[in-house]
This record gives structure tokens, sequence and C-alpha cells, in this order.
């Protein structure tokens, strides 16, 4: 059985990330940390620029059942401020050199496109597309896609960007193995390329081996991708919406530490067995349970 987690003070690498107060209720290992509490509240502890790289999926303000009532504001501007307040804070804990990465619905990023270009820098706008359920509106086209923002600092910030990590086939010429006539000598067309800014990944699905008992998770696929572009080994990621904690456990993967806040303790018991910290929670052993999510509203949502 692993060694049961350590008194959080023991842990120098988190200490550091929280000068002044821990959280009340958070659990970690070598390389994760996992909080459990409010983001907000989470994120106003930990140190300036401590972070190499964000990935910031928050409830979409779409009716989502997320076990705590957390996906429902009282009108589209509330729900931007309460963006842009965390989103202050994630810019506050990124590095100067780091990356951050967001989400929202298609109909909010609109928003915080503009206050995050307005105030720092949109590198890149990224489209997730995926297959449909099968289950579409007949009084209007199916969403088929999420956006992506791809965000740092400033224009002169630097950032990183690992596109030999992320390189994926090319089916043009390499396909059909054309020649590059243009180089001298020619040459056979390359066999890869870095990604463009729209990705298709298929949405997490009840009989995949991924899948966790969450509404809205995010596939290792997409995870794997972005951590392996914006941040190296041995760095931080932070992912303050952490849901079932799918970038804590990527990036733990890939050699990366972490650390997930969340809310909902069924979510943050799913991350610390995800994640490795444990196996057991107040006494109770950790077992995956697949439970299919069906309570969402967000398909009769309309702004």
């Amino acid at each position: 059985m692993p060694e049961a987690p350590k008194p959080l003070q023991e842990a120098y690498h988190f200490r550091i990330l929280f000068p002044a107060d821990f959280p009340p209720e958070a659990m970690y290992n070598e390389r994760c940390m996992a909080v459990r509490g409010d983001c907000l509240q989470v994120l106003r502890l930990i140190r300036s620029g401590s972070a190499n790289l964000i990935f910031a999926d928050p409830p979409y303000n779409l009716g989502k059942d997320f076990g705590n009532q957390s996906d429902r504001w009282e009108s589209v501007s509330d729900y931007i401020a309460w963006c842009e307040s965390w989103i202050e804070e994630c810019m506050r804990i990124l590095q100067d050199s780091g990356t951050m990465y967001l989400m929202t619905a298609t109909q909010y990023m609109p928003y915080l496109d503009l206050y995050l270009s307005e105030r720092y820098n949109v590198l890149c706008r990224i489209v997730w597309a995926y297959d449909s359920s099968g289950v579409q509106s007949k009084k209007m086209f199916g969403s088929l896609y999420e956006p992506i923002l791809m965000v740092n600092k400033s224009p002169r910030a630097p950032f990183t960007f690992n596109a030999a990590d992320i390189l994926v086939e090319a089916k043009t010429g390499a396909v059909r193995k054309l020649m590059d006539y243009r180089k001298d000598p020619p040459q056979p067309y390359h066999t890869t390329k870095v990604p463009g800014n729209v990705w298709t990944f298929p949405r997490v699905r009840y009989k995949m081996p991924e899948y966790e008992n969450h509404p809205a998770q995010k596939p290792e696929a997409l995870l794997e991708r972005i951590i392996l572009a914006s941040s190296n080994p041995g760095e931080l990621v932070l992912e303050p919406f952490a849901g079932t904690f799918t970038a804590s456990a990527v990036a733990v993967r890939l050699g990366r530490a972490a650390v997930g806040i969340e809310l909902n303790e069924e979510y943050f018991k799913s991350g610390i067995r995800r994640t490795g910290i444990a196996v057991e929670y107040q006494g109770k052993p950790l077992l995956k349970e697949k439970i299919r999510k069906t309570k969402a509203r967000s398909k009769y949502v309309r702004s």
C-alpha cells in the first residue's frame, strides 16, 4: 500500500506556493496537490508568478449538473464579471513567460476574448471540434465545437512552445509520396507538421476507460497536446477548475508538477485517486464507479 500523505507543512514544494496560509483541505504527494475549495478563495492564497501553465475550464453558465448548483448566474454580465475575477487571479499567478489556456461556451467566449485582448495578449484562438452525440436540436444548428483561448501576459513576453513534441501526420503530399520541386534538389514532402488551430478529439464517452462521472470532462488527448506544447518537465501546471483532475493527471504522467482546485467533494475524491495522491479518503477506499450523467440542462438553454 502506498505511503500515507505527509502533513502538508512538510512539503517544501507546495509550501512556497502558499506563503501565508495553506488551504484548509488539501492532499498531495511529491508531484501533485489537490485542493478542495472555492476557486477564487484558493487562488488568492497562491504566490504570484508561480505557475508555468494554467488550464482553466470553468463552469459555462449552461445549467450543467455539477452537484453543487455552480453553473447558473443571474445574468450574462454577472457570469462575465465572475470570469474576469478569476482570470485576474490566474494572470497574477502565471509566470511572466507562462501561458494560460481557457475555455467557456461559444456564446460567452467573445466577451472574454475582448477582455483578454485589451489587457494581455491572445496568442491563438483554437477550435476543439468533436463528433455529434446523435442528439441534436431540430430548431437550431447543433454545436459541434468548443473554443479555447491561448493567452500570455503581453506581446513581448516569451512563452514556451515545444513544436517538436506535438507533431501530427501531414496528410497531403507526404501521404501520396509527392516531391517538393521548389527545393533544390527536390525532396519529399514532410511527413509530420505542427497542428493547426482546429483540433479534432472525440468527447469523453461513458464506455471510454478515461471516463469519470462528470458531465463536461475534457479528453486526455486534448490536455496532452496543451501540456506538451506549453510546459516542460518539472514545471508547474495549475488547473483552477479541476473537475476530475484531467489536467493534473496528464501533467503528472508527463513529468510535470500539478495543482488542481475543485469545489465538489466527489470530483475531488476522483482527482486524488486519478493522480495517485491517495487510495483512501477519510478512511474509505477510493474506487472508480462509472455512472452515466444525464441530468445536464445545457441542450435546452439558449442565450
